[in-house]
C-alpha cells in the first residue's frame, strides 16, 4: 500500500513506513515451512473489498495460494475497473485468482513436482454470489 504514495509521500506515509521497517526487524527471523505429503495439490484462495480506495472508488483484490500448506504464490493489487457491487469486485478477484492458478498448476506439473492437471483447480472465495453468477 505504501507504494501507491512514492511520488507524494506525507508523514502519515513516512510513519507508516517506520512501522513496516520495525515490523520487518521483529519477524526477520521468520520463514515459510512446507510440510513434507504425499498428497500435493494447489489451492487458492481469492477475496476483494468493495471500493477499498476512497479517492479512485477502485477495489482492490488479492489471491493466494498454497502448496503443501506453504505459500507459493500471492498477489495484491487494484482492480484496473470500478465495480457497482460487492458480488463484482469478488467476481473479478477469482478471476484473476483462477487465471494465476491454472499457470501456476501447469508450471508446477511441467516441472515435474506436481502432477494435477486432471485434478480440478480449488479456490475458495467468501462471496457465494460471485462463485454462482
Amino acid at each position: 500500500m505504501l507504494g501507491r504514495y512514492q511520488s507524494n509521500p506525507g508523514m502519515d506515509h513516512w510513519k507508516a513506513a517506520k512501522k513496516v521497517l520495525r515490523y520487518q526487524q521483529g519477524t526477520k527471523d521468520y520463514m515459510l515451512t512446507y510440510k513434507r505429503s504425499d498428497h500435493l495439490e494447489v489451492i487458492g484462495y481469492s477475496n476483494s473489498d468493495f471500493t477499498g480506495c476512497v479517492n479512485t472508488r477502485k477495489s482492490t483484490f488479492d489471491y493466494l495460494f498454497l502448496l503443501a500448506e506453504g505459500a507459493i504464490s500471492w498477489k495484491s493489487a487494484r482492480q484496473s475497473i470500478i465495480t457497482a457491487s460487492t458480488m463484482k469486485a469478488e467476481f473479478l478477484a477469482c478471476f484473476e485468482a483462477i487465471v494465476h492458478g491454472l499457470w501456476l498448476r501447469n508450471f508446477t506439473s511441467r516441472l515435474g513436482i506436481v502432477d494435477s492437471i486432471i485434478k480440478p483447480l480449488r479456490i475458495y472465495c467468501d462471496e457465494s454470489a460471485a462463485v454462482f453468477f
